[in-house]
């Protein structure tokens, strides 16, 4: 005799992400990563390091293009709005006014520090909420990496900028583009030696990058091969293969 068997909907897990995200191809993370790539070419293109008033804008709109992809909270992204709105608006103004000044400089430093802090928070957040390896988490974790080597060269541009003096000794030119090398090769331990700190405290923070570079790395492989695994509750979930019908269980009596 054959009984009926009730089909319960699958349990989802607790804290798994499941809203609904556009495939990798079409991840608002290509426009991140695009923003990201303008912000490098004006950094490495500046031979001082007084900040660019123009790469602090396209800065700005890489944060706001941040918040809007990870979907944070509906009122914390429109105070994020409204604040990179009045920082936009204030740059275009000194830019078009051609003002100098080291407060200057050091506010736009400061605010291009904060920035670029909030936005691969908001990514790493992002993606601890989601399952599953796809383009999408490629392309996340890419961006937030690039973002904490743009974090870490802006840090050793306002440290230099706030003590007047030479980050990286004599013989060295001390300039935004000097700084982004510096940064991506302590983020990576590679390191090449052409280029050392010359103070305790940029010292200091080249080590806290160096190690936040290898927990970043050590964190992401371990967000990949978590996404690449199913949980019991996805895999009994799983679509059956076109062509194979499924059939409640017999049961003899």
């Amino acid at each position: 005799m054959r009984s009926d068997t009730s089909t319960h909907p699958p349990v989802r897990p607790r804290g798994a992400h499941v809203a609904a995200t556009p495939s990798g191809w079409r991840s608002g993370y290509w426009v991140v990563l695009a923003l990201l790539v303008a912000t490098y070419a004006l950094c490495a293109a500046q031979h001082s390091a007084d900040p660019s008033p123009t790469a602090f804008v396209i800065q700005l709109l890489t944060v706001a293009a941040v918040l809007r992809v990870t979907e944070v909270h509906a009122r914390a992204q429109q105070v994020a709005w409204v604040a990179l709105g009045v920082a936009g608006i204030a740059a275009i103004v000194v830019a078009l006014l051609g003002m100098t000044g080291m407060v200057l400089d050091i506010a736009l430093s400061v605010a291009s520090t904060v920035a670029f802090l909030v936005a691969p928070v908001a990514i790493i957040r992002h993606q601890v909420m989601r399952r599953g390896l796809d383009t999408e988490a490629l392309l996340a974790a890419i961006s937030a990496y690039v973002l904490v080597g743009m974090f870490f060269t802006l840090v050793y541009n306002l440290a230099a900028l706030l003590t007047g003096a030479p980050a990286f000794g004599d013989g060295v030119v001390d300039s935004l583009s000097t700084q982004l090398f510096f940064s991506f090769t302590t983020l990576t331990t590679t390191g090449y030696g052409n280029i050392v700190p010359a103070s305790p405290g940029i010292q200091t923070i080249a080590v806290a990058e160096a190690i936040t570079g290898q927990l970043f790395l050590i964190t992401a492989v371990a967000r990949i091969m978590r996404g690449s695994r199913r949980s019991p509750d996805e895999t009994l979930a799983a679509p059956a293969p076109a062509g194979v019908a499924s059939h409640p269980p017999e049961v003899s009596s």
